[in-house]
């Protein structure tokens, strides 16, 4: 699954580690599903197109908190001169209908702050599903194992 950080998302992170901004950015974090393809230059929600709401998919996306429980894996990867992250698996059941609710599918999630206006979140991260995604109704659409990963060039 290809993927990769946002110009926003580097930024961010670097202002925490190198200046501490306080409090932090980002307390809460939102993983949702597109249909366009982001990239490194799309910094807010605006720049992409969700996937409709409806039969199990809320707009927006699902919480994902800064703790070690909805970050499930952190490592320190010596051998591959890296360090990674990955999200616990993030699932939708589809209730209803076809999820997404247009069977427009999901092409891409991506990882946002926790805005209140939806449009303005920035995006960090986001993360290629290989192709269009629709699942039935019952069926569900697991985001498993999301990684970021920070490696030496």
């Amino acid at each position: 699954m290809a993927s990769g950080w946002t110009n926003r998302g580097k930024f961010a992170m670097l202002d925490y580690f190198c200046r501490g901004t306080d409090p932090l950015p980002v307390s809460v974090f939102k993983l949702a599903l597109v249909k366009t393809t982001p990239d490194q230059d799309d910094n807010t929600f605006a720049d992409v197109t969700e996937v409709a709401a409806g039969n199990g998919y809320t707009a927006g996306g699902e919480t994902v908190n800064q703790n070690a429980t909805d970050w499930d894996v952190l490592t320190e990867d010596d051998t591959n001169d890296r360090a990674l992250c990955q999200i616990k698996d993030i699932v939708w059941t589809a209730s209803g209908g076809d999820l997404p609710s247009d069977s427009a599918g999901a092409t891409f999630a991506i990882l946002t702050d926790d805005n209140g206006t939806q449009s303005a979140r920035n995006i960090f991260f986001w993360w290629d599903l290989g192709g269009a995604r629709v699942v039935s109704d019952t069926q569900t659409l697991t985001i498993q194992d999301a990684e970021i990963r920070i490696n030496h060039v």
